[in-house]
């Protein structure tokens, strides 16, 4: 019996072993650190190149690309009005984003410091920069005013007529 200063850790029986890894589980594990990150700032440069190409602000509301909720209800959809909204911010022009969609205004720092930081993290770099942490609390917080702000914009008298898009 080991005294009680050797304790010898407890040990512990699976039922089951663990499945293997998949052959995509395998090669993610072998991709480089900066792979992640690299393949995210390709799919948002992408979205960046496609919002300036196609010039949203010109296009209609039955113009294709088209919403399905709006081209079927009538109604602005809760992410209707992005597009226009991310193309007035890459042009500075921050007031006209908001009237096309306020919450995708306010999230974006959010976004792209989560992004910043991620990437700064994840490539082993001399420094490291502090995690966004966001409680679950402000996360409900901003899903109901993005609900409150979707439903208000579809309400055909003023105040609320300013942000219909």
């Amino acid at each position: 019996m080991p005294h009680a200063s050797e304790q010898v850790p407890p040990y512990y029986h699976y039922a089951f072993p663990p499945p293997p890894k998949s052959r995509f589980q395998r090669l993610i594990d072998r991709l480089p650190a900066w792979a992640g990150p690299a393949g995210v700032g390709a799919l948002i440069g992408g979205g960046v190149a496609y919002t300036l190409l196609m010039k949203p602000t010109s296009a209609g509301a039955a113009d294709t690309p088209t919403c399905i909720v709006k081209l079927l209800t009538g109604f602005d959809c809760p992410g209707c009005g992005g597009t226009r909204a991310a193309w007035y911010m890459l042009h500075g022009d921050i007031p006209a984003a908001a009237h096309h969609h306020a919450p995708l205004v306010f999230a974006a720092p959010f976004l792209a410091y989560l992004y910043v930081s991620w990437t700064v993290n994840r490539l082993n770099l001399p420094f490291k920069l502090p995690q966004l942490r966001i409680s679950n609390g402000a996360m409900i917080g901003f899903l109901v005013a993005w609900l409150a702000f979707s439903v208000l914009r579809n309400l055909p008298w003023a105040p609320f007529t300013w942000f219909f898009v």
